[in-house]
């Protein structure tokens, strides 16, 4: 069962990775990011396509258990979403985002995604 759900999250990242690889203004444009360069577009790609495709690719291979290095990997990048919903609850009392897309639906996806791979690793 913890394969499966790591496996789950490691899709939810290789899909956000090729959608940023592909379509990197489409990808930030919910966050009214309007990515209007070259450069700018580089960044998406950057940040959310190709990292995002490296976690997704970490994640199965941790799923996979290759090397026994599933608890360091899914430890890792737990700690990060939740480090990312700790983001949005910081911008929650400096910005006040008021809509529940995308900000708070990201949070919830984070979170939900941080403690499932910490209860995979458990059991």
């Amino acid at each position: 069962m913890s394969a499966v759900v790591i496996a789950v999250v490691a899709i939810f990242f290789l899909g956000m990775g090729v959608y940023g690889l592909v379509a990197p203004a489409a990808l930030i444009r919910p966050f009214r990011i309007v990515a209007d360069s070259a450069e700018a577009r580089t960044e998406v790609r950057a940040v959310y396509g190709g990292f995002g495709v490296a976690v997704g690719g970490l994640l199965l291979a941790a799923a996979a258990d290759v090397g026994g290095m599933r608890t360091g990997v899914v430890v890792t990048i737990a700690i990060s979403l939740l480090g990312m919903a700790v983001g949005r609850l910081v911008a929650r009392l400096v910005e006040r985002p008021s809509a529940f897309y995308p900000s708070w639906l990201y949070f919830w996806v984070e979170v939900v995604g941080g403690g499932a791979l910490l209860a995979a690793i458990t059991w």
